[in-house]
């Protein structure tokens, strides 16, 4: 009777919700410390403004999204 009793206080609610409360935090602060240890994406610096205004071929451009967009399959 004694081990059915020691058995159960071993699963009681609390200690569940115990559990999961500190596996979700765990959780959060891994991903938190994982989004802050990433590298910062480095980009070529844009041209200076004004830019030039440049005449684009709509034919041209056409051609070039349809192909990119089957070369990276949509």
């Amino acid at each position: 009777m004694k081990d059915k009793r020691e058995e159960a206080a071993a699963f009681s609610r609390r200690s569940v919700l115990k559990g999961s409360a500190a596996l979700l935090v765990g959780g959060i602060a891994g991903r938190m410390s994982n989004a802050y240890a990433a590298p910062e994406p480095k980009f070529a610096p844009a041209p200076p403004l004004p830019w030039k205004w440049t005449e684009l071929d709509p034919m041209e451009a056409g051609t070039r999204a349809y192909q990119n967009y089957l070369k990276n399959k949509g």
